[in-house]
């Protein structure tokens, strides 16, 4: 049965539902894009559906179920950190007489859904890999009132006994699904824009070792690996634009489609496209994707077009790390990627692992290095964080089978082959946490990281604003002299633990240093924002007529 006789019949039993909605419940801060393609599939059904951020006041859900008295509730599990909150929360509904179906999806519950339900058993079932087909057949059997156990896609106990229904093959036609459902009030606004996530893209091909994604696609049948086609792509930004007043995108394709003739193809076609609806110089993107992706032609062309900002999971800067993480990319390769967005004028974020399993000191001076090569000059802020051993990961099987794996679900945790390397991480991330340097709504580097946003937003969407480039400067070199601090820092205490060094570091220096810098930088935004003011405003009043439209949730075109 394919998705769309699917929607036929639920259609049917919506209708002979009684108007019983469905509730959807998940992390909404920066849009769930997920939850958007369920709740459309499950509207163009017929059904009436309520989505709800996980972090509100649970008596508020409570209270909504209470009086929505749903067919079904469904909890969109985005990080396994989180299932002992989502157990809470599902227990407490339970406990105050909501008896609905309860169904979970995600990554965790697809790649280990019997785990999923020893640790929260009052949910009735999970639903695994793509939902929207498997998701709106089973509400259509609770509206029937009819036996769900054989939906494809399904996992669930019956009678005590762990069962697992056949896998529902991924969705083959990205453009048969409608237009996700986005909350007006979500997702971030950066100098009074709003940006919402986008997805041109499904899959990955690549098998980093440390990634659950790849594993997640190559589980359930169907091609890993699915494109919309470009005109559809450019056809949901320029409603969105139009329609919403959106100018910013920020696709969340686990490898936007650049990568090979193919998808280099495709991408021309996709800039084609944003060329003959004239979006250019109107809307910009952010796209995430490989180093060995970056093309400087292909880039070059993608920038006209309104690309600002890209993401690249460099992850290290040590070959055998970059091997322990089977990232199939060389140190080089990296460095090359980053040199090309320089010289093109391009922003870039990047994701790094100082720690993995096979970290060593010699590992750790490497990859110092190499961050010091990249964003020594203030390009971007450093960051880093230790890889964490994910379920349904290859290293996480790797570290189980050597007797390395510790922890729980929730606190996944290993040792490192040298405990001097154990003594130097735990010293290091102490005063990094404590500091907020990396981590953290507030922390240094997110408030750096937004700032260089803003900057690539001033410069492609509004005119140009006095003293811009002495501005740009400016935060350049806050970033760059705090980049050297950190340097720094991770140095002297990997020389404490190596070398028996003396401790020049403490939690609160660190943190009066990252303080400092975050005073400095804030001072100098907030002041050339006021500078620039009336300029930003009378931008913003430009096109008034696209933002109020962005206050009135409106139902997506099929």
């Amino acid at each position: 049965m394919n998705l769309r006789d699917i929607v036929d019949s639920a259609t049917t039993m919506a209708q002979a539902a009684g108007g019983r909605p469905v509730m959807l419940i998940g992390f909404q801060e920066q849009a769930n894009l997920g939850l958007g393609y369920l709740a459309a599939v499950l509207r163009n059904a017929g059904y009436e559906v309520t989505v709800f951020d996980f972090e509100q006041d649970r008596a508020r859900i409570l209270a909504a179920a209470r009086s929505l008295n749903p067919l079904l509730i469904g909890f969109s599990l985005i990080f396994q950190f989180y299932i002992d909150r989502f157990g809470d929360l599902i227990r407490y509904l339970r406990a105050a007489g909501i008896d609905c179906h309860f169904t979970m999806g995600g990554h965790f519950p697809s790649l280990s859904p019997q785990q999923t339900l020893d640790l929260v058993p009052e949910l009735d079932s999970v639903v695994r890999f793509e939902g929207e087909t498997t998701l709106l057949e089973l509400v259509e059997r609770l509206a029937a009132a009819a036996d769900w156990h054989d939906v494809a896609g399904l996992a669930f106990r019956h009678n005590g006994e762990f069962r697992l229904t056949p896998a529902r093959p991924l969705v083959a036609d990205l453009d048969s699904l409608p237009y996700p459902e986005r909350d007006a009030s979500s997702g971030m606004r950066i100098l009074g824009r709003r940006a919402v996530p986008l997805l041109a893209s499904r899959g990955c091909i690549r098998t980093c070792s440390f990634c659950s994604i790849h594993v997640f696609y190559r589980t359930a049948p169907g091609k890993v690996v699915r494109t919309r086609k470009p005109a559809r792509v450019v056809e949901e930004m320029r409603w969105l634009h139009e329609r919403h007043g959106i100018t910013i995108f920020l696709f969340q394709d686990d490898d936007f489609p650049v990568y090979g003739v193919v998808w280099q193809r495709w991408a021309r076609e996709f800039v084609a496209e944003l060329h003959r609806h004239h979006l250019p110089g109107r809307v910009i993107w952010k796209i995430n994707c490989r180093a060995d992706a970056v093309d400087p032609v292909l880039f070059r062309e993608m920038r006209e077009a309104g690309l600002f900002m890209v993401y690249m999971g460099l992850e290290s800067g040590s070959e055998e790390g970059l091997s322990t993480l089977h990232k199939q990319i060389t140190v080089d390769q990296n460095l090359r990627a980053v040199a090309i967005l320089k010289e093109l004028g391009l922003m870039f974020e990047f994701g790094f692992m100082l720690f993995d399993p096979s970290t060593t000191f010699a590992a750790v001076e490497e990859s110092l290095g190499f961050l010091r090569a990249i964003v020594g000059d203030g390009a971007a802020p450093a960051t880093f964080c230790r890889m964490i051993p994910y379920d349904g990961t290859p290293i996480k099987d790797q570290l189980a089978q050597s007797g390395r794996l510790k922890g729980d679900i929730c606190h996944p945790d290993y040792d490192f082959l040298d405990p001097r390397v154990d003594a130097f991480f735990h010293a290091l991330n102490r005063l990094i946490h404590v500091s907020g340097w990396i981590h953290g709504i507030g922390a240094l580097t997110v408030q750096l990281q937004y700032v260089k946003g803003e900057i690539a937003v001033m410069e492609a969407l509004f005119p140009h604003l006095a003293r811009f480039d002495q501005y740009r400067e400016t935060v350049r070199s806050i970033t760059a002299q705090a980049n050297h601090t950190l340097f720094r820092i991770v140095a002297d205490v990997l020389a404490e633990y190596r070398d028996h060094g003396r401790r020049r570091w403490t939690p609160n220096r660190v943190k009066e240093l990252a303080l400092a810098f975050q005073h400095q930088l804030l001072g100098e935004r907030h002041a050339f924002v006021s500078l620039n003011e009336r300029v930003l405003l009378s931008a913003l009043e430009a096109d008034s007529t696209l933002e109020a439209n962005s206050a009135v949730a409106v139902p997506a075109p099929a």
